[in-house]
Parts: structure tokens; C-alpha cells; sequence
């Protein structure tokens, strides 16, 4: 149980890291640089969060074994990641936690704001 413990906090640690690197050290923002991937996911953002959420909801699925144990401990690593990095990191440094759902100015960002106005009316 507690290298189980030890495995996700390092491995979220690392991922944290890594993201860190990306956001603040190569000045990548994902809303902005990867707008090209919102043909593909309907407009929707894809966190690493919901990758790892869906990896802990496959390993069950599996046999017990190592494939079983690294779909859940890194699906945990990379579920813990996210929130912190939005919630623990952007938040206090940027000013805003930037969990967006949707990326700007996709088709479904523009349904969703001709929706709202469409109420407002």
C-alpha cells in the first residue's frame, strides 16, 4: 500500500514537472497550441486528467498483473496532475485555473455563446 502511495506521488510529481516545463519553460499553452487537435475531439479539450480518468476506469477490465497495476497508478498520477496543475499551479501563478472545456473558438465554443445570448434575449 505504501509504495502503491509512493508510486503515484512520484510519478505525479514527475508529470507535474514535466508540465511545468512545458507551460512556463517553453511558454506551450494547450488552448493555444493544440487548437489543431479540435477537428478530432469535436471541439472538446482533452486534459491529461480525463486520459488518466479513463485508464483507472479500463484497468479494472484487465487481469491482475502489470499492465493492470500501470494503467491504474499512472491513470491516478496523471488524474492528480491535472487537478493540481490547474487548481494548485495555474490558479495562484496565472490568475485563473484555464480548465476549459472547450477550445476557443471551436464550433462548439460557438454554439455554446450564441446559445447564451440567444437566453439573454
Amino acid at each position: 500500500m505504501t509504495t502503491t502511495i509512493l508510486t503515484v506521488l512520484l510519478l505525479t510529481v514527475f508529470i507535474e514537472a514535466l508540465t511545468c516545463c512545458l507551460r512556463f519553460g517553453f511558454d506551450l499553452q494547450s488552448t493555444r497550441d493544440t487548437t489543431w487537435l479540435a477537428r478530432f475531439t469535436f471541439g472538446l479539450r482533452i486534459h491529461h486528467g480525463y486520459v488518466g480518468l479513463f485508464m483507472m476506469c479500463l484497468s479494472p477490465l484487465l487481469p491482475l498483473g502489470l499492465l493492470h497495476s500501470t494503467l491504474l497508478l499512472s491513470g491516478a498520477a496523471l488524474f492528480i496532475s491535472d487537478i493540481i496543475h490547474h487548481y494548485g499551479v495555474l490558479w495562484p501563478i496565472v490568475g485563473r485555473p484555464e480548465f476549459h472545456l472547450v477550445y476557443p473558438d471551436s464550433r462548439l465554443d460557438r454554439w455554446r455563446q450564441a446559445r447564451a445570448e440567444r437566453r439573454l434575449d
